[in-house]
């Protein structure tokens, strides 16, 4: 089954507090978000592993796979369907030796550079970002624009996924710059009802589909 990266939830345990995070991730899947990713700097493996192992079970039988933010040990203890890496994170190639063939593995790139020396036989798909600042990663690399992603984008061999400060209104001009999709967090999580901060994609959705 081809990798849906139309609409690409990352979780926030903080914004997401007021529905909670397993109802917030069910209506926005149910809104049409394609694939989730698991991310939380504060929380233990423990604590992670707990809450993929619900994450998996609440998206069992939608087709919408479970990424693990940085966390190895996490993705192959809750069984996971891949992990995602930053530049600082752990090696993609560790990744791929203990997930296996089968797992869905992103990289995050932010540079030409990076881009080049990216191991592209090892992975799935590539992030690129961040488009725009944003408040959800505080230590987020220069911002690229539409510009730099579109380059970015005609450079790469993988299929990519557009983050960093995006919205509903941002979808066109992400489909425009050539990526598969898009990722959001604030956009969907805190939102007073996730599920249609979902639907509101469904223009990039109707787009990539085409």
């Amino acid at each position: 089954m081809p990798l849906d990266l139309s609409l690409y939830l990352v979780t926030d345990a903080t914004l997401c507090r007021e529905h909670g995070l397993e109802q917030t991730v069910e209506a926005a899947v149910k809104g049409g978000v394609t694939i989730v990713q698991l991310r939380d700097k504060h929380a233990s493996d423990e604590q992670m592993i707990a809450q993929a192992k619900r994450l998996k079970a609440l998206l069992a039988g939608t087709g919408v796979p479970l990424i693990i933010n940085d966390r190895l040990q996490v993705a192959l203890e809750s069984q996971a369907d891949g992990l995602h890496v930053g530049q600082s994170d752990a090696a993609v190639q560790q990744a791929r030796r203990v997930l296996g063939d089968q797992a869905i593995i992103g990289l995050s790139i932010n540079t030409i550079a990076q881009l080049q020396v990216s191991p592209f036989e090892l992975l799935d798909y590539v992030g690129i970002g961040p488009v725009f600042a944003t408040e959800s990663k505080q230590d987020h690399a220069q911002p690229i624009g539409f510009g730099g992603l579109a380059a970015l984008v005609k450079a790469c061999p993988l299929p990519s996924v557009a983050i960093g400060g995006l919205k509903a209104d941002h979808a066109i001009s992400v489909q425009r710059a050539g990526a598969n999709g898009l990722a959001v967090i604030s956009a969907i999580c805190g939102q007073p009802d996730p599920y249609q901060a979902a639907r509101a994609f469904q223009v990039f959705q109707a787009a990539s589909a085409s």
